[in-house]
């Protein structure tokens, strides 16, 4: 294999965070066969990964968020992104109400907790799963990848609203205040580098958030909008963003490959449950994905057509089911929701097997492909 192949490897890996499903693997099959090993070091991680190291990648999802509001994003005016947004918000909506009447209707009310579990989209791997079913060029991948944006957004919110990492003391968070301010400082002063963004207004925040009992995971969120960045936006995983010289793409450069390797660890540190663990809670999680996101986000897109709305064109309703199937990936982001919901033990085992159960999604996606252009006649065009 030449030097130019190896590297296009390596980039089809990172570009597709399949490090955590590497990280994901080496962890179940490590608690199945030595569990009592494996909550050792499990416990030993889980500060540094959790708390500290996945500061870096909600800050990495920040970044997408920012960008895409700028002149060319996805979500710079409101007729390019309001129906992608509403879908994003039905493909959350439903499968949290389906979760919540499962738990309440099948005697587990226990587990009513885990209702935001489902909301999550994986971003790296709808998006990798959406380029292997559709065409190339094909309006469903944009709208999909906007729909995952968004998603973050919102559970961005989620996180930090519903699950605290103890009693939310506001007094405690008073230091976000000048956390952002220092952030703007930086900014006004023109400072380019994004270490003073990481280490001084981010220190802080972290500091704040885990005396405040909000998760430190979030501690880059509001910071990193004060980078400066790009007037417009370029395509996410697109040939220019490594080239970029703002702060905002800087950033995005440094903390890429390690953030991989943090989502490694995550899956190392989070995935390891034993199958046996799989139970009610499981099958709650796995079916609020599957069946939940793509009745959301097809219910939702419809209403906002109704209402007048536009979706992309050439956007068939077919075409929304099936995105929408792929959106059930909940994975990384179902994970950590996991975590927050939940203590250890075996009710956050079972909703654990339920995300990791969603990358389902992508064969049931390519399936339902499959059997719809061989029943329209229509074959997929080469890429």
């Amino acid at each position: 294999m030449s030097e130019t192949d190896r590297r296009g490897v390596w980039a089809f890996v990172t570009d597709n965070s399949l490090l955590l499903v590497v990280g994901t693997v080496l962890a179940l099959l490590w608690a199945n066969i030595d569990h009592p090993s494996y909550e050792r070091v499990a416990h030993a991680l889980q500060f540094a990964v959790n708390d500290v190291g996945m500061v870096f990648f909600f800050a990495l999802a920040t970044k997408e968020i920012v960008e895409a509001t700028v002149p060319g994003g996805a979500l710079a005016t409101g007729r390019e992104a309001a129906v992608p947004v509403l879908a994003a918000l039905g493909g959350m909506a439903a499968p949290a109400g389906l979760f919540a009447l499962q738990a309440i209707f099948t005697g587990h009310p226990e587990l009513q907790r885990g209702w935001a579990i489902p909301c999550a989209t994986d971003i790296a791997f709808s998006y990798m799963a959406a380029r292997i079913i559709f065409p190339k060029g094909h309006p469903a991948i944009p709208f999909l990848l906007l729909l995952a944006i968004a998603d973050d957004a919102f559970g961005l919110i989620l996180l930090a609203l519903f699950y605290p990492t103890g009693a939310v003391l506001p007094g405690k968070l008073v230091g976000l205040i000048p956390a952002i301010f220092i952030a703007y400082l930086l900014k006004r002063r023109g400072v380019k580098s994004f270490w003073p963004y990481v280490v001084i207004a981010g220190g802080l925040a972290w500091t704040s958030l885990f005396r405040g009992g909000i998760h430190p995971a979030l501690a880059l969120v509001p910071i990193v909008p004060f980078m400066p960045h790009a007037k417009r936006d370029v395509e996410i995983y697109g040939e220019q963003e490594p080239h970029l010289p703002d702060t905002m793409s800087q950033f995005h450069n440094w903390w890429h490959i390690p953030v991989q390797i943090i989502l490694l660890l995550f899956g190392l540190t989070n995935a390891g449950v034993e199958f046996s663990s799989i139970g009610p809670g499981s099958w709650m999680v796995l079916s609020s994905l599957i069946v939940g996101k793509p009745l959301g986000i097809v219910l939702f897109t419809l209403i906002g057509v109704a209402a007048g709305l536009r979706a992309p064109g050439g956007l068939r309703p077919w075409n929304i089911l099936l995105l929408g199937i792929t959106a059930g990936i909940g994975f990384t982001v179902a994970l950590f929701f996991a975590t927050a919901a939940f203590p250890p033990g075996e009710l956050l085992d079972q909703v654990k097997m339920g995300a990791l159960l969603s990358f389902v999604a992508f064969p049931i996606a390519l399936l339902v492909s499959r059997v719809g252009r061989r029943a329209s006649g229509v074959e997929r065009p080469a890429r």
